[in-house]
């Protein structure tokens, strides 16, 4: 039997139409501006996310790494982010070790801040003992918070304190559409008033690479020179911007379907004695649920045919994407019922747990 693998959403594979579009995908020299589909990737990037320009590049953290660096002046500059960011989580310290840049991690539920826990956190300019304040830092959705989906006058507000003290912001969008599709409110809603925003291809929209940056043509100007910087241009790239279009126009839509899945998921877990967390906080794709033993459940699960991830010590990430099915999803809290103390009720919403 096949594995539901629910380790994480970059675990999609390209459809049988993506893989079609690659192969007939038009190409030519990307450095030089001659690959006409990434070219239209681009255009319709930033198009979609509200800026003048965009560009492709192999990875979201890529466009992490290259937006501190757009954005910080100098050694010691202050990217404030919540604690929990991709960058402070799962970058390797490429802010320090890259760019010099410090990291204030800020607190919240969810992986969100608030905008009086930034204005609380800001550096006053001209004390010479501590680091100058830069950038402003926003997952949408939040990774370690669970999928959470900003509320956009927090946003504005976030952007607001942020404006008032002289910071530039940056939107990881790693999951934009996933809140687009769940909040119903347009990507350059969320993103168009960010210095910088990206979205990425190669989670639940299903592409094998890539992801593209987003802001003022001046600032992508720069981008590219740090983008050769850091390796360089992509060659005959259309091959896989063709997959990211593909997406685009084919997997939107249907991330609601990976909404749905998730929240039956996480209905399941909630019915298991052995599974602790709140189903009404699941508002996209990410599932994260408390267990006694984390290592243990994921290496019994793994056994059973069902793949979820360590997020630490009590703590299981799942997440659903093109490749579960509802199927599968029962079939995980078959398995998870068998090893959690409890069965699954079948299809539909399961009975609560006294």
């Amino acid at each position: 039997m096949a594995t539901v693998n629910l380790y994480s959403d970059t675990q999609t594979r390209p459809t049988d139409g993506m893989r079609r579009a690659i192969a007939a995908a038009e190409v030519g020299d990307e450095q030089r501006g001659l690959d006409p589909t990434v070219r239209s990737l681009e255009e319709h990037v930033a198009a979609l996310l509200g800026h003048e320009a965009a560009v492709f590049l192999p990875s979201g953290t890529m466009c992490n790494a290259i937006s501190t660096r757009l954005h910080v002046r100098g050694g010691g500059d202050e990217v404030l982010m919540h604690r929990t960011a991709h960058p402070r989580v799962a970058e390797a310290g490429s802010p320090a070790a890259l760019w010099g840049a410090t990291v204030e991690p800020l607190d919240g539920e969810g992986g969100m801040f608030a905008p009086a826990t930034l204005a609380g956190a800001l550096k006053v300019d001209g004390n010479r003992y501590l680091p100058r304040s830069r950038l402003a830092w926003v997952e949408q959705t939040t990774n370690m918070g669970g999928g959470r989906v900003w509320p956009l006058e927090t946003v504005r507000e976030v952007l607001g304190v942020a404006r008032g003290a002289g910071l530039r912001c940056h939107l990881d969008g790693a999951r934009l559409m996933n809140a687009v599709v769940a909040s119903g409110v347009p990507a350059a809603e969320w993103a168009g008033g960010f210095d910088t925003a990206w979205v990425d291809f190669t989670k639940a929209l299903g592409a094998p690479v890539g992801a593209c940056l987003a802001g003022s043509a001046e600032l992508m100007d720069e981008a590219w020179r740090f983008k050769q910087m850091m390796g360089g241009a992509l060659r005959q790239a259309g091959i896989v911007a063709a997959a990211a279009l593909y997406a685009l126009d084919h997997h939107v839509e249907r991330l609601a379907d990976d909404h749905a899945n998730a929240r039956r998921l996480a209905d399941g877990l909630a019915a298991l004695p052995g599974a602790r967390l709140d189903p009404a906080t699941v508002q996209t794709n990410i599932v994260i649920f408390e267990v006694d033993d984390a290592a243990g459940l994921v290496a019994r699960a793994a056994v059973e045919g069902v793949e979820i991830s360590v997020f630490g010590p009590r703590t299981v990430r799942a997440v659903t994407h093109l490749d579960v099915s509802g199927a599968d999803v029962e079939r995980a809290l078959e398995v998870f019922g068998g090893l959690l103390g409890g069965r699954g009720t079948g299809p539909g919403r399961p009975e609560v747990a006294a």
